[in-house]
């Protein structure tokens, strides 16, 4: 089966470049595509988010496979930041809530290798961590050790 790879800024997917002139020769819906793409995206707004429209060619019905923006692109968007710290033992570039770092974590849940919230969240905490961004108004190394001893676990549940 065909499979056509772009990369689309989040629920803003057209039939113009690349992907329109991809999909033409396919046969399949171009506008039905978009718009299934761009539903898809929508939560991912204002990042570019990689796409796999793969088609069969014998009934020209398609899939679509969303990947997941960098960790760092989530943080970035979700603390509303431009960059992360230069120099991030020494520098702060922004603070996290435990409500934000759990809905980063949620998102990118099928591409960490985290099955449990809990170390999802540890994971994105390290992220946090070489971004100079703190958590709750604590350091990424200080908050990890906090969820490894149990503090947040009442809103860790799976």
């Amino acid at each position: 089966m065909p499979e056509i790879s772009v990369l689309v800024e989040g629920g803003k997917a057209s039939a113009g470049a690349p992907l329109g002139p991809a999909l033409g020769p396919m046969g399949v819906n171009i506008g039905e595509v978009v718009s299934k793409i761009n539903e898809k995206t929508k939560d991912f707004a204002g990042m570019r988010v990689p796409v796999k429209v793969i088609i069969d060619s014998s009934t020209k019905s398609f899939e679509i496979q969303v990947g997941s923006p960098p960790t760092s692109a989530l943080i970035k968007k979700e603390i509303k930041i431009q960059s992360g710290a230069k120099n991030p033992k020494l520098d702060r570039a922004g603070d996290i809530t435990l409500e934000q770092l759990i809905k980063v974590a949620k998102m990118k849940m099928e591409s960490l290798s985290s099955y449990k919230l809990k170390s999802a969240v540890r994971e994105v905490a390290g992220a946090c961590n070489s971004m100079g961004v703190y958590i709750e108004g604590k350091h990424a190394k200080e908050f990890q050790t906090d969820i490894e001893s149990g503090m947040y676990d009442d809103k860790l549940k799976d």
